[in-house]
């Protein structure tokens, strides 16, 4: 049986930038919305704080080795750190450049290009653009020259077969994504190495055989907004609302129940094509928005467990390299979606990943 390869997603907002400085307030990080989350129903879990971890600042390798020790020891095989870049201006830089000017942590990793528009709705949307995402075949040349020189090169770095995984997250926004990716499987040979394994996240609806852009592999984004279930959020709403003492913010947000979501990822049909499968602990963004928060409660150790349980024994890996389960997230404390260890259900996620994962 070929191993398999947990990947957890990982979020590096974790330390005070002049961006944010700039943008939102001296000394924010995501730290500072997690900590001002509120319930908005009778049984909604908020604020979701952290546990052993406590408030880590990434700028520290202590955190970060800390971090990849507690990861290793139930099972994760390497962090996805999200990579900013912005035409040779990268922000959130410093978790993953501290990881690589230093031999610590021992850890692998790999990164995913989360090419959106930087706004002031946390949500990806050209609403109050602050930082601009735009587009030219030039910066793709710079772009990947940049990566293999700098990050694709540590040997901790993931590959298949020898080739380094980029994955982006966007692909829907690029003006011709086969012509990118040619490029950059030119200069990525150029440059010595033996090619790139590119991938893209089905998110936003991307569902498309990857092979249709020259992508290697598609990887299911979790969570898939497009299999939400229906019914909940009306009954939801009348429910709670009644209890709800904001109930303006209340009604605008959209609230599921997570046994009905992995029902819904349960029963659904398998592509027929390369496509790595994904699985969420929690989800409930309501610490970053006012309103239109997209709440999925209920969540419990061994509803999660059920659902990882499903994807280990259906998911046959491609090859013994292309073996990849992806767990998002490692760290998404905003939007109430982490594997680290909270004060409300301690490390019972982390054993119950450790226990379908590597169930005989």
């Amino acid at each position: 049986m070929t191993k398999l390869r947990p990947i957890a997603i990982y979020l590096p907002q974790f330390h005070p930038t002049q961006e944010n400085d700039t943008w939102w307030g001296k000394g924010f990080t995501e730290w500072t919305n997690v900590t001002k989350a509120k319930p908005r129903f009778l049984g909604h879990y908020q604020p979701h704080l952290p546990s052993d971890m406590g408030f880590y600042d990434l700028r520290l390798s202590e955190a970060r080795e800390e971090q990849a020790k507690l990861a290793q020891e139930y099972g994760i095989e390497g962090f996805c750190y999200y990579h900013y870049w912005f035409n040779g201006r990268r922000i959130l830089e410093k978790p993953l450049d501290g990881v690589l000017n230093n031999d610590k942590p021992v850890f692998p990793f790999c990164i995913c290009w989360a090419n959106e528009n930087w706004t002031r709705r946390w949500d990806g949307q050209d609403a109050d653009v602050l930082l601009e995402q735009s587009y030219n075949h030039d910066d793709d040349r710079d772009h990947i020259r940049y990566l293999c020189e700098s990050v694709f090169s540590d040997q901790r770095y993931i590959t298949v077969d020898g080739k380094p995984v980029f994955i982006i997250y966007r692909s829907d926004l690029f003006p011709d994504m086969a012509k990118t990716i040619e490029i950059w499987r030119e200069e990525a040979l150029s440059m010595g190495f033996p090619g790139l394994y590119i991938a893209y996240m089905q998110s936003f609806n991307q569902r498309f055989d990857p092979k249709e852009y020259g992508f290697d592999a598609a990887i299911e984004f979790q969570p898939d907004f497009s299999k939400s279930p229906k019914k909940n959020n009306y009954w939801f709403k009348k429910l709670f609302g009644l209890l709800n003492s904001n109930k303006d913010a209340f009604f605008h947000d959209r609230i599921f129940l997570y046994k009905d979501v992995i029902k819904n990822m349960i029963a659904k049909t398998k592509p027929n094509y390369k496509c790595f499968p994904s699985a969420y602990p929690m989800w409930d963004n309501s610490a970053r928005r006012k309103s239109d928060a997209y709440i999925v409660h209920g969540s419990t150790p061994e509803l999660y467990g059920e659902w990882l349980e499903h994807i280990v024994s259906n998911f046959k890996p491609y090859s013994t390299d292309e073996n990849f389960i992806f767990i998002n997230a490692w760290n998404e404390w905003a939007e109430g979606n982490h594997l680290e260890p909270c004060q409300k259900w301690g490390r019972k996620y982390l054993e119950v990943t450790k226990e379908k994962l590597f169930k005989e």
